[in-house]
């Protein structure tokens, strides 16, 4: 991950687009923290209402193969934008493509509040007629668009943050994240359940506003222009795909931080459903919160202690940590080890996250960060609607009947006890000792021995480094 790469025609003039001797230090941290808190707000708004779906889409028909479906076709189409994301990111300026997303989003939520007023609710909600389809698509395709900002967030940390400080700016972003899982649970789960999803679209739309309006009060003097690249086109695949390949190691790394998103796709599609079995959908959002101050805490102890020495060792760590609660969290029907399992799986989350953001800021030159971390973010994401697509229909129609059976309850209450959720715990448990395996093989592996030795000679370096959008990896 240290050899030597060439830069793109024009990208030796790059201290001309990129100039972080116009402001000192803390201040480019300050427009930082001023973007973090508006992508905070903007998140908080796309996750919201996508998430007062989900709830309202469950509590209407009981399915569990319609969230698995929308947990799943969200993931999939970060998976198939985030490369054309990426692209964009690297050809244009960081601030005007958090502009762009931000507006478009607005634009579809205020659409899917005219679908929601025009559309009778009986069709609405009819899984069989292409108006549900519609409005769900309409309102997964405004969250999704957000993800652009999450990769320009990412180069922003390499613009703004001095290198020996990245690894704590971005435990910061997954401690942001947390923050926007605990108000997204709360204020979903009162939404639907206390005001309905119309008032629930209105709030959305209104916020989604207000975070655009913020955004255009903030400024990155430091990026002066584009940065010359050589992504052609909207849709670099090729191009994309290089700049993970340049990397000897790259494409593992990548690989090996996929592994908690091969699992994530069982919870996206089964989690919310048993806490709903748990809990009305106002306490479940609560208690849902609750569980994702965890997220708060793995970012804060990353913002203050790092991720060691070698960050790839403390991903595949936290991923086994994983893989045990996972396995663990629901054995028995029982709120507290539900929700602690949730909080201490939500721990771990930041720290897979920021070791994977860490590295790529360290090791890929700014003129390509963006193409890295939109295919990296396509690579993760395509993981977890494949197990949600396969998991949900199988859990609806074989697992959670077998489970319910006098035969399967029987057989199964000596391991996961007695309960109505049963086969859901059943599937997580198998899920969990997956997900260990796999970490546990990655230890082993030739891939993790060259990425470990060669990310510490690139750090090493980087703090003298003071050619930001041309410097290569070595």
């Amino acid at each position: 991950m240290t050899e030597q790469e060439p830069a793109p025609p024009g990208a030796g003039a790059a201290p001309d687009a990129i100039d972080t001797t116009l402001r000192s230090p803390a201040e480019r941290s300050r427009t930082f923290a001023g973007i973090l808190v508006n992508t905070a707000l903007a998140n908080i708004t796309t996750s919201y209402l996508w998430f007062a779906l989900t709830f309202w889409v469950y509590l209407q028909t009981r399915n569990v193969i319609a969230t698995g479906v929308i947990g799943g076709a969200y993931m999939l189409l970060i998976a198939v934008s985030s490369i054309s994301f990426g692209t964009f990111v690297d050809r244009y300026r960081k601030l005007a493509v958090m502009r762009f997303a931000a507006g478009f989003t607005l634009v579809l939520f205020v659409l899917s509040g005219v679908m929601f007023l025009l559309t009778p609710a009986a069709e609405l909600l009819d899984l069989t007629q292409p108006w549900f389809w519609v409005f769900a698509l309409v309102i997964l395709v405004g969250a999704v668009v957000e993800n652009m900002r999450n990769i320009a967030l990412s180069t922003t940390v390499t613009i703004l943050i001095e290198p020996e400080r990245r690894a704590n700016a971005n435990g910061l972003v997954g401690m942001v994240q947390g923050i926007m899982f605990i108000i997204t649970s709360v204020l979903s789960g009162l939404s639907v359940g206390l005001l309905g999803m119309g008032w629930t679209i209105v709030m959305a739309v209104a916020l989604t506003a207000l975070a655009f309006a913020h955004l255009l009060t903030l400024h990155m003097p430091e990026e002066v222009r584009p940065a010359a690249t050589d992504a052609r086109g909207g849709f670099d695949l090729r191009g994309s795909f290089a700049a993970v390949l340049a990397i000897s190691g790259l494409f593992a790394l990548i690989l090996f931080s996929s592994f908690n998103n091969f699992i994530g796709g069982v919870y996206m599609a089964l989690m919310d459903p048993y806490g709903l079995e748990m809990f009305p959908v106002e306490l479940w959002g609560t208690y849902f919160a609750l569980g994702a101050t965890g997220f708060i805490v793995g970012g804060a102890l990353i913002g203050k202690f790092g991720l060691g020495s070698n960050p790839l060792r403390t991903m595949l760590i936290a991923v086994i940590l994983m893989g045990v609660l996972g396995a663990v969290f629901t054995l028995r029907e029982w709120v507290w080890l539900y929700i602690a399992g949730i909080w201490l799986y939500l721990v771990l989350v930041p720290f897979v996250e920021a070791a994977e953001q860490t590295i790529i800021q360290q090791v890929v030159p700014l003129h390509r960060q963006g193409r890295v971390f939109g295919f990296a973010m396509a690579f993760e994401s395509a993981a977890a609607p494949i197990t949600a697509f396969l998991i949900a229909p199988i859990a609806q129609v074989w697992i959670i009947p077998y489970a319910r059976s006098a035969e399967g309850a029987a057989q199964l209450a000596p391991l996961l006890g007695e309960g109505t959720s049963r086969g859901i715990a059943l599937v997580f448990l198998i899920a969990g000792i997956i997900m260990i395996a796999a970490a546990l093989l990655a230890f082993l592996t030739r891939v993790y021995r060259r990425v470990s030795a060669s990310y510490a000679p690139a750090a090493a370096e980087a703090p003298g480094t003071a050619d930001t959008g041309s410097r290569s990896p070595g």
